[in-house]
């Protein structure tokens, strides 16, 4: 399926991004669901698209199953060939969707490791403090240990000014760390205490913080932004130290090391903040609805596993203090 096949995916591809809006991360996901589609038929010897069956999907599938692929990742693969079977039937390339009667299997309702309310206070205190100090705590950011040793005391500040509000900003609203490397300075609404996040699929949405990430930012944009930034700034809320915007491998590393800085709390990514926050959101009493719209989820079962994780923590801490559990 070499030449016109892939030319196919291709022109899927460009329709994801062109007309789609869908962000580069998820035009790479859907191009290597699809190349390993697109090997697989090589290997059953169908020679175009018109002539992929649900046999050979359900094939597929199980091959990337019994390869050791994760529920989650062949969960993915069936949305990927959904998707591109109902493009590929619309633009004549199928005469029929043969993914129309493809199954997921159901995703394990966990999450990973999540912070304790105690811990999320230790760490962002930790990063308070380290402002007030000058940036001179043991944590160091990527961009701390890049520059260690050679910039001046104001550009270590800026940092550690800079981490302190990228942290807050990230426990307060639970955003992903796309939309939070994407915020221009005018995405923030000071008066109402709102971020304005572009989300997954160009979905536009208004999160709110709190006071301490207020302060957080204020101090960020009024003394560490002017510090770090150069010409090609531009509009851009976060800077790395060379003034370009922050890219998410630098707020990985910052999340990273505030996390493991904190003795016994889980090393997390970005992500393991906005699993905290909304955890914290719903045993705190919110309703699902209200976290579905705060995370930007696009359906209300995929907040439901919060539940999950709410009752689990209530059933362990039952067996624990309960005489009779």
């Amino acid at each position: 399926m070499s030449g016109p096949a892939a030319s196919v995916i291709e022109r899927f591809l460009d329709h994801l991004s062109a007309e789609r809006e869908r962000s580069p991360h998820t035009v790479r996901a859907y191009a290597g669901d699809l190349e390993s589609l697109r090997h697989h038929l090589d290997e059953v010897g169908v020679g175009s698209w018109g002539d992929l069956t649900l046999t050979h999907l359900r094939g597929w599938l199980a091959g990337v199953s019994e390869s050791g692929a994760s529920r989650t990742t062949v969960a993915r693969r069936v949305s990927s060939a959904r998707t591109f079977c109902r493009w590929a039937k619309k633009q004549g390339v199928m005469a029929t969707d043969p993914s129309v009667r493809l199954t997921a299997p159901k995703r394990h309702a966990s999450l990973p490791d999540v912070l304790q309310a105690s811990q999320a206070a230790q760490i962002l205190d930790a990063a308070r403090d380290r402002t007030s100090a000058g940036g001179t705590g043991e944590t160091r950011s990527s961009d701390a240990a890049e520059r260690a040793g050679g910039e001046s005391d104001p550009t270590t500040r800026a940092v550690a000014l800079r981490d302190a509000a990228v942290l807050e900003l990230l426990y307060a609203t639970g955003m992903r760390v796309g939309e939070l490397v994407a915020l221009d300075e005018a995405s923030l609404d000071e008066t109402n205490r709102l971020v304005r996040v572009m989300g997954k699929g160009r979905k536009e949405r208004m999160v709110p913080y709190g006071a301490p990430a207020e302060t957080a930012l204020r101090l960020w944009r009024s003394t560490g932004r002017p510090t770090l930034a150069q010409a090609a700034s531009g509009k851009a809320l976060f800077l790395g130290v060379r003034g370009g915007r922050i890219d998410q491998r630098q707020v990985r590393s910052i999340v990273h090391a505030a996390t493991s800085a904190v003795e016994g709390a889980p090393d997390l990514a970005p992500h393991g903040l906005r699993h905290s926050a909304a955890t914290h959101l719903v045993e705190g009493g919110a309703d699902l609805r209200t976290v579905q719209e705060y995370l930007g989820h696009a359906s209300l079962s995929t907040t439901q596993i919060y539940t999950h994780v709410s009752a689990e923590r209530l059933r362990a801490g039952y067996v624990q203090a309960h005489p009779r559990a």
